[in-house]
This record gives structure tokens, sequence and C-alpha cells, in this order.
């Protein structure tokens, strides 16, 4: 199975959401910038508001792949404890890293939205969507990013993934869909006829349609 494009994959996504058409204070939340068409055609099946979740890691000075802990939309923060503790960080060190990447957070909300504030997440059924899982990495944070604006539930949703990163969200969010566990799955972008790079300019426009309506 491979899907034509994101937009496709958003669509064939929704069907395994189909229970939560007509839930009250459920939103539809994209990863950009290639989770923002997924989640696009996930909210129009739905009838769900649409917005962009927007997430940062924050790199180990001088060790950038090693995550340390991301900040998010909302101007969340979540730390990795233990990498925190072995690296020995000071509060002032994690500070600087945190202000740079929510900075980018920032700006890339701006970008993206204008000058629209972010959906209220308290108390609401977030789904989170990208348009697959390799690592969870990124998923992973804004999962636990998402979780510290108050949530009624954090839902995980992708067309595509390795069986076993799907597993490992489990005991961090309510729920995990994954369409499609490819074995073996070596990449995301594998299980896409089109992946071209999802541009600035599409998510905007993505963004500013009515994807509820």
């Amino acid at each position: 199975m491979r899907f034509h494009d994101r937009r496709e994959a958003g669509r064939l996504l929704a069907e395994r959401l189909a229970r939560y058409v007509g839930t009250d204070d459920l939103l539809v939340l994209g990863l950009p910038r290639g989770g923002v068409p997924v989640a696009f055609e996930v909210a129009r099946a739905l009838r769900a508001p649409l917005d962009v979740f927007v997430v940062r890691k924050l790199g180990v000075p001088g060790y950038a792949e090693l995550a340390l802990g991301a900040v998010a939309s909302g101007g969340v923060r979540v730390l990795n404890e233990d990498v925190v503790a072995a690296v020995g960080l000071d509060k002032d060190a994690i500070e600087r890293v945190a202000e740079r990447e929510l900075a980018e957070v920032e700006r890339r909300e701006r970008e993206y939205r204008g000058g629209r504030p972010p959906l209220e997440l308290r108390g609401k059924v977030a789904i989170l969507v990208d348009d697959g899982l390799a690592t969870g990495a990124s998923m992973r944070a804004a999962a636990l990013a998402a979780r510290e604006l108050g949530p009624k539930q954090v839902i995980v949703a992708v067309p595509v993934a390795a069986d076993h990163t799907c597993d490992e969200f489990r005991h961090d969010v309510d729920e995990v869909v994954c369409a499609f566990t490819p074995e073996p799955f070596y990449a995301v972008g594998l299980w896409y006829e089109n992946f071209e790079q999802t541009s600035d300019e599409e998510v905007r426009e993505l963004l500013q349609q009515p994807a509820a309506a």
C-alpha cells in the first residue's frame, strides 16, 4: 500500500477516526509542515477546527542531536530530566537554549497563522496529526507539550509508522491511531508516491481554509 500524497493519506486516516465525528470540543492539530495537509483532510472529514502545533527540540549545546527537552506552541516547555542530569547543564544554559527555540516556535506560528491566535486546548479532545512516524521524537515531544496545555484527551494519529514506534506512544497519550504499519518500515517517504516537501505557503493556505465547513 502506498498513498498518492498527503491529502489522500489524510482522507484514509480520517476513516480510522470516524467515531470522533460529532465529538464536542474536538480539535485537529497538524505538525508542520508535512502533517498539515494530512490534518486538513482529517479536520474536514471530522468537521473539526484545524490548527498547527509547532514543536522544537531543545538540543544539548555541542550535541544538537541529543534532546534535553522541547518547546512548543503555547510557550510550553518539557524537559527530559534524565538527559539534563546526565549532561550537567545548569539552569542558565537550559534557559538560553529554550529561549532561542521558543523564539523560533513563535516566528513559525506568526508565519503560519498571521495574526490569528492559537486555538485553546484546555478541556478539548486534541488529535495530533503528522504524515508519518519514523523515530517518533517530534510527535512524542508534541504530545507531551500538548498535555501541558490541559486538554481532556490527547490522540496521536498518523497514516503510516513502524508498529513498534506506535506502541511506544501508548503510555504518553490516550489513543494512538496508526492507519498503516508496514513491515519492514524503513522510512515514511517510501509509502508515498508524492512526498515533496510541504511549503510554508501551503501550510498558510490550508490553515486559512474553512476545513470544518
